[in-house]
């Protein structure tokens, strides 16, 4: 019989909550950060709208491309060292892209978004392995860390560049402080690393985890999420400028909605612990994110209100769908596994919605049809939250 050593306690384990949390503040301000300066990049570097929105697509192809290896290095070297490699590619890809060229920027952007990637599939992985009684809780505490640094950064971003000697990427240089303080606070995790168990460097048990009907409804919940919520990371600053809001005001927008997606770490949690399952939950945080796009499209007077619903909405909606790739799995590495599929075809389906976001509306003129279509996916995230929501685990026959 394989022994489990019982799970820590979170008042026991201070320094790896801080870790947890300073990993994921590094998870999303490296690339929301971009948004608010995409305006100043295409200014001085002459690209297309298109080509804007491949450089906020290439994370997504990184996340794609990367995240079906995440669990495997996670078995080969464990998943302390795991992360902090993670973290040392983030912090070469943040350094790469602030030197000023622009196949730099593309080239950094891409290997910090696989950095990320890593990060992206490990941390529910290890939630599952060392806080299962407590994965909610502790979920939503790092969706708030994510949140409040992504809207540090994007507000910031404008500013930092508009400063006397400065520019666009020695604005975006000051996101390289956040793995830095991660890797340094990750370092007593490396001593204590744990070797792969049985049960983690196991095979999955019971078959293929890609046969699995839950499995799917919990990639396409996961993945449809991501489409819109990167369409408008991307756009909002371009959207809302386009609407008459000067760009300083709609990076500060941009941010208000970053910072709106903290907001359901607060309350996400103790919510979801009272129902039996989160099927409603589910289903009003999708329908919430596509009214937030409708009141973009239709009433943009009342950006700032309809930024701070899509930021809930979006970041709720991120929160349940990290939430069920540990509810709906039975052990760490199933986690792992289903973490990295779901990020893999997740990603490669938002990874077309920036450009073509972008090409839309070089045909267009407009933001019309890239809205209307985030609000048509909105709806179907409705959908397949409430099969993913329900009280139920992956069971794989063997």
């Amino acid at each position: 019989m394989t022994m489990i050593a019982p799970a820590p306690t979170v008042s026991g384990h201070g320094p790896l909550l801080i870790g947890i949390m300073l990993i994921a503040a590094t998870l999303r301000a490296p690339i929301t950060g971009v948004a608010p300066l995409l305006g100043v990049i295409r200014d001085s570097s002459g690209i297309s709208a298109a080509e804007a929105g491949v450089l906020t697509t290439l994370p997504l192809l990184a996340f794609a491309a990367i995240s079906p290896f995440a669990a495997t290095l996670a078995r080969r070297f464990g998943i302390e060292r795991a992360l902090f490699s993670a973290l040392l590619v983030i912090a070469a890809g943040i350094a790469l892209r602030s030197t000023g060229p622009v196949w730099a920027l593309f080239a950094g952007t891409a290997m910090l978004g696989a950095g990320i990637a890593v990060g992206n599939v490990l941390l529910p992985s290890l939630l599952k392995r060392d806080f299962p009684s407590r994965i909610t809780g502790i979920t939503g505490a790092y969706a708030i860390t994510a949140g409040l640094v992504s809207a540090l950064a994007s507000t910031t971003a404008i500013p930092l560049a508009s400063l006397p000697g400065s520019n666009w990427y020695l604005a975006l240089a000051g996101t390289l402080v956040l793995p830095a303080i991660a890797l340094l606070a990750w370092l007593p995790q490396l001593r204590s690393d744990s070797v792969p168990t049985a049960e983690v460097a196991a095979p999955p048990h019971g078959g293929p985890l890609w046969r699995s009907a839950l499995a799917w409804q919990v990639t396409g919940f996961l993945g449809l999420t991501s489409l819109v919520f990167y369409i408008v990371v991307g756009w909002l600053p371009a959207v809302l400028v386009e609407a008459g809001y000067p760009a300083a005001t709609a990076g500060s927008l941009h941010g208000l909605s970053q910072l709106a997606t903290a907001v359901p770490g607060l309350i996400l949690g103790p919510a979801a612990r009272r129902m039996k399952d989160q099927r409603a939950i589910a289903v009003a945080v999708s329908l919430a994110t596509g009214v937030a796009l409708l009141g973009l499209w239709q009433l943009p007077a009342l950006a700032m209100f309809w930024a701070a619903l899509f930021g809930f909405g979006a970041g709720a909606a991120f929160i349940l769908g990290l939430t069920f790739v540990s509810l709906r799995t039975s052990h760490s590495h199933q986690a792992a596994a289903l973490s990295g599929m779901a990020q893999c075809v997740g990603y490669s389906l938002a990874a077309a919605g920036p450009p073509l976001a972008g090409l839309a509306h070089d045909a267009t003129g407009g933001w019309g049809i890239a809205l209307v279509a985030c609000i048509a996916v909105t709806l179907l995230m409705a959908v397949l939250g409430s099969l993913a929501g329900r009280a139920t685990t992956i069971r794989l026959d063997r």
